[in-house]
């Protein structure tokens, strides 16, 4: 400052200038922010088209939170955690509450979604509380499993409707990979009806076991189209050769097993549809019963060394023509067991198959979409 000729100006200025500016500027920004922020997000709550309530105060719910702050449709109007501790503080500037309040102002509020954010919850959980929802009218929405957000944040794309699952009110029962690679694993693997809503999902289920080569084998053009090109999306390396064949056709048959030499069979393919089957009893028990023995047959020509038959628990005393054709072809591959050297013939009955295609789940779904009634094929029909 002496060299400047400025002895008079103290050295301290300096040094409290910039710290006088610095602490305007960022100061002034922040009330910008906070005020404009506060008049966004009250017009955001007044214009938007849905009111939500995330259930879950949680790191998902968090989450979901920063990213509902973008969207224009939807308004946060509070959390609902269990969590007494957690009830009456609030998270983000939104006030966290109990399921009981919910209760008592979901309509004053004009509360219309409950976003779930409790990907780590078991579906018994999941299950209490959407029945505890049930009685409100809301539409409710859920998070993926916490697996799906482990390398990403929560993002408004991820919501999806409830799980079919989550209303069982137990938690689906997993694979048991050590089982099933004991006969997958570095082997040639057939399955007929690769492309129906079971034979799809063994698929799914074998690639994982990284067989040498999975053949597929199915009927229709395209549900083999869309189970090869679904396979081959997941890159697991695994050769797959999509096979359009009937199981009816016994040189075709031939021709694939005395080819490719599969270790294991798992015989999916059938007229699964009991409306279906009732309109057309001699191509179902074709289909489902000497399809089965036809391909069971050749299996032991081929030395095959496991066949598994995909049965139903409808062959369980049938009272439809659909369960009796199943029950034959169990009784058929009995008693090529009884004389079958080098091929193990084993059987597995399903039960129902939740959302696959042809069951009552999406039937019943589309049914209320589109206003009801809600139909049976009888009205002594039981379950």
């Amino acid at each position: 400052f002496s060299a400047m000729g400025l002895d008079s100006v103290p050295r301290s200025l300096g040094l409290l200038v910039p710290m006088l500016l610095f602490l305007t500027v960022g100061l002034s920004r922040l009330a910008a922010r906070y005020w404009l922020g506060g008049l966004y997000l009250s017009l955001v709550r007044r214009k938007a088209r849905s009111q939500v309530v995330i259930y879950g105060a949680g790191s998902a719910g968090r989450q979901l939170a920063a990213a509902l702050v973008h969207n224009p449709d939807m308004a946060l109007r509070a959390f609902i955690d269990d969590a007494v501790q957690l009830q009456g503080s609030s998270l983000r500037g939104v006030n966290i509450r109990s399921l009981s309040w919910l209760r008592a102002h979901a309509t004053s509020m004009g509360i219309t979604d409950v976003l779930l954010a409790m990907p780590s919850s078991s579906h018994v959980r999941r299950a209490q509380i959407l029945n505890e929802l049930l009685p409100l009218g809301l539409h409710v929405r859920t998070l993926p499993d916490m697996a799906d957000l482990m390398h990403g944040r929560v993002r408004m794309q991820d919501l999806h409707e409830v799980d079919i699952e989550d209303l069982l009110g137990r938690d689906p029962v997993a694979p048991d990979a050590e089982l099933l690679g004991r006969h997958i694993r570095g082997q040639v693997v057939l399955v007929t009806g690769a492309g129906g809503s079971i034979g799809s999902e063994l698929c799914r289920q074998i690639v994982r076991q990284q067989p040498a080569t999975l053949l597929l084998v199915e009927l229709s053009e395209y549900a083999l189209y869309a189970i090869h090109q679904e396979l081959e999306k997941a890159g697991t390396g695994v050769r797959l050769l999509p096979l359009l064949a009937s199981v009816r056709d016994a040189e075709r048959m031939r021709e694939i097993m005395s080819t490719w030499r599969p270790d294991t069979v798992y015989h999916a393919a059938a007229y699964k549809h009991v409306p279906m089957v009732e309109h057309n009893p001699v191509e179902g028990v074709r289909n489902n019963a000497l399809g089965t023995l036809t391909t069971a047959r050749i299996a032991m020509e081929c030395k095959v060394r496991q066949f598994v038959l995909v049965s139903t628990d409808k062959a369980v005393r049938p009272t439809n023509i659909m369960g009796a054709s199943k029950r034959a072809a169990e009784l058929a591959l009995q008693g090529l067991a009884q004389r079958a050297s080098g091929t193990r013939f084993s059987m597995v009955r399903f039960g129902n198959v939740l959302g696959s295609s042809g069951s009552v789940v999406p039937l019943f779904r589309k049914q209320i979409e589109a206003g009801g009634p809600i139909t049976l094929t009888h009205a002594d029909i039981t379950r």
